[in-house]
């Protein structure tokens, strides 16, 4: 804390540190520089576990950059809450760089924060998500990050509204690489528009789909897509999909039409290679019966799908389609409602390219 109001921020030379708590940065934008990840390390204590480490900031710090340190956390377990390297509420302005995350809960949360970066970052074997934004962030730029091992949506954009905050839109990822996802997506999206997703390699998730494109509320109330669109432009997702939750089989990009409006969605140059179970997944969830709200017509451009084979474990019978509409996902479910259109589909090695034994959903094919 400087007194003086001349300093910029805190160099931190080569070395470890070790830290036992947050620290909590206030009262103006500060600089918090390291001398490269390899380098300057931060260290939970060692023989604890589950220490809440890393920085919170708020409004009054914008304008911070953290960049070029290193975080290696003790977490055993998921504690929804803590564990958060970056813990940021109602911010903006601010920079995450070349930063090396381990063994945490999250690398970076961020609720309500506008015209931000982060970029240049590795995340390694955490509990939970690699990235997330929610409650009204828009405007913000996530590239050129790689994360392997998440026990969550490594790259994820929630337009939850629960803290506050709305509007979540204007942001772009792109640059990105997910790999050994053990629990939930590469990438996934839970609504919101205007936001771009582009050059994304998706591989080798565990139990869930690669790509998650979902309205569904599931626990905060949650913004629709569009009207603004969404786009995704440049993925690619190889060996990824599972089953979880269950019986509830996913495909390597899951289209899950739910609690929330899904409307304006756009999909080019999309590249699906040896899914587990199906290429993309159309779903749509149903309560007391009904369909609550139905494919808009979400649009596919230059999409190439292989090597959908049979699975030849239990679930056998929902695998080896390169698109499916999923006629009853889970008990008390129905059929996928709405329409798709497919520009420029290609297939190649699959059992069955398309599935669509429902008389509620419609494939176009330009």
């Amino acid at each position: 804390m400087d007194a003086t109001g001349t300093l910029k921020g805190v160099y931190l030379p080569a070395g470890d540190y070790q830290t036992s708590s947050k620290f909590q940065v206030y009262g103006k934008g500060v600089d918090v520089v390291g001398a490269g990840p390899w380098f300057t390390r931060f260290l939970a204590p060692q023989g604890q576990e589950n220490t809440d480490v890393g920085f919170r900031a708020e409004a009054s710090a914008n304008g911070s950059t953290f960049r070029d340190f290193a975080y290696f956390g003790n977490y055993t377990s998921r504690i929804d809450g803590p564990g958060k390297v970056f813990d940021f509420a109602n911010v903006k302005n601010m920079t995450i760089d070349n930063i090396w995350v381990e063994h945490m809960i999250c690398m970076f949360w961020a609720s309500n924060m506008d015209d931000s970066e982060v970029t240049n970052s590795r995340i390694r074997n955490t509990f939970a998500d690699a990235i997330n934004m929610t409650n009204g962030s828009a405007n913000n730029h996530v590239h050129n990050n790689q994360a392997r091992g998440t026990g969550d949506d490594s790259f994820a954009l929630f337009a939850a509204t629960d803290n506050g905050g709305s509007g979540q839109r204007g942001n772009v990822f792109e640059n990105l690489t997910s790999t050994n996802t053990w629990r939930a997506a590469g990438l996934a999206v839970y609504g919101g528009q205007d936001n771009t997703f582009r050059n994304i390699y998706i591989a080798d998730t565990l139990v869930y789909s690669g790509v998650t494109i979902s309205s569904l509320d599931f626990g905060y109330p949650m913004e629709g897509f569009g009207p603004a669109p969404t786009v995704f432009d440049g993925l690619t997702v190889v060996r990824s999909g599972g089953h979880f939750w269950g019986d509830q089989v996913f495909g390597a990009v899951w289209m899950f039409s739910a609690s929330k409006s899904f409307g304006n969605i756009q999909v080019n140059n999309l590249d699906v290679i040896d899914p587990t179970y199906s290429g993309i997944m159309f779903q749509t969830n149903y309560v007391g019966g009904q369909p609550q709200n139905t494919f808009q017509n979400p649009t596919f451009t230059n999409v190439t799908i292989t090597g959908a084979k049979k699975s030849g474990d239990r679930y056998d019978a929902k695998s080896g389609y390169g698109i499916w509409a999923n006629p009853m996902p889970e008990a008390g479910q129905g059929p996928a409602v709405g329409t798709a259109t497919f520009t420029n589909l290609t297939f190649s090695g699959n059992f069955r390219d398309i599935e669509n034994t429902t008389s509620t959903f419609t494939i176009t094919r330009n």
